[in-house]
């Protein structure tokens, strides 16, 4: 069967539980939730974070696809504001050298208390389905898990998912002497890749440091010019991503292959 990708804001209101009211979502999604601590500090505070994902099979399309939950109470919070700072990940080799995979402290940790679980679901749904394309969403925290998820898969699988988020942070971090292979790296991990970012998004733009990028930002909006009024209203830029229009300017047929940013 041929992959036939939803509209645009489709996919949205999906994995946001129709925030907005402003659609019904294909598929009921319900987040498996996992708790966990980080530190002793943590847990002697009694301070738990919380990850939320789910995955299942859809039929009609023949497509695996897993979803990542939104920012949820003060842990999550924590987890994007405080625990900024940039932590090993992984070492892989790319273009026949070494290179070092680091990624957002807290979202880092967050991928990594369930990434042993999605991988063994996703697993089982493709032996079941050999021939499902993978589709993976989020929004806000959700879109750094979907963009862990989606290097995951496909540097231990090989899989290349399609890649869906919205109002996405910057979960990676490079430095200046792999910044460029970073770039190229992340460009090699998805069949297709739309992180749709309001340019007055304020959330797009987190953590503000030097280094940390998405895999791929597609900017959006119904005014493309960015002021510090509208950077400071996330309220409405930040959850307006099930509007048609902002997607008007993007065909069918579109195969994003820009780079990283």
């Amino acid at each position: 069967m041929a992959y036939r990708r939803l509209p645009f804001e489709q996919y949205f209101i999906n994995t946001s539980e129709d925030y907005n009211g402003t659609g019904r979502s294909t598929f009921p999604v319900t987040y498996t939730a996992v708790s966990y601590c980080t530190s002793s500090l943590e847990k002697a505070l009694g301070l738990r974070h919380e990850v939320n994902y789910e995955i299942h099979y859809e039929p009609e399309r023949d497509v695996i696809q897993l979803n990542f939950q939104r920012t949820m109470g003060l842990a999550d919070w924590f987890a994007n504001v405080v625990e900024f700072s940039s932590k090993y990940y992984d070492a892989i080799t790319f273009e026949g050298e070494p290179l070092q995979l680091r990624v957002h402290h807290g979202w880092g940790d967050m991928y990594r208390t369930i990434k042993r679980d999605v991988r063994s679901q996703w697993q089982e749904l493709h032996q079941q389905h050999p021939e499902a394309a993978t589709e993976i969403l989020g929004w806000s925290l959700g879109s750094g898990q979907a963009s862990l998820c989606c290097q995951d898969l496909h540097y231990n699988f090989g899989v290349r998912p399609h890649l869906f988020t919205f109002g996405s942070v910057r979960p990676f971090k490079s430095v200046r002497s792999n910044d460029q292979r970073m770039r190229r790296y992340l460009d090699t991990v998805y069949e297709e890749c739309w992180n749709f970012s309001d340019v007055n998004d304020i959330v797009t733009y987190m953590p503000p440091f030097r280094g940390f990028l998405m895999i791929r930002r597609v900017d959006v909006g119904t005014s493309l010019r960015r002021t510090l009024r509208r950077l400071l209203d996330p309220y409405r830029f930040h959850t307006g991503y099930d509007r048609p229009e902002l997607y008007a300017s993007f065909g069918e047929a579109d195969r994003p292959d820009a780079p990283s940013d």
